[in-house]
């Protein structure tokens, strides 16, 4: 399964996602999303400064707006694990 970094505020998805399978990895520093196959974040605070600074090789997804299904099945889409 894939591995992914979670906001810390985004507690239902993290849950939704270790549900699936998947190594869900709280996001709490710039380290913490080395080896991620994509993020999820809550997209609130995203890019204030209209800077984007890329430390992730992986698919970011912003959950503002969606349910923990419709981020899982995103995920699922990104890292070709349809279930």
């Amino acid at each position: 399964m894939a591995r992914v970094g979670v906001e810390q505020s985004l507690t239902n998805i993290s849950e939704a996602l270790r549900e699936r399978g998947h190594n869900v990895v709280e996001l709490r520093s710039e380290a913490d999303v080395q080896g991620c196959d994509c993020c999820v974040v809550s997209g609130i605070d995203s890019n204030v400064m209209g800077m984007q600074d890329a430390s992730i090789q992986g698919s970011v997804i912003e959950a503002n707006g969606l349910s923990a299904d419709e981020v899982c099945r995103q995920i699922d889409q990104k890292t070709g694990q349809n279930q």
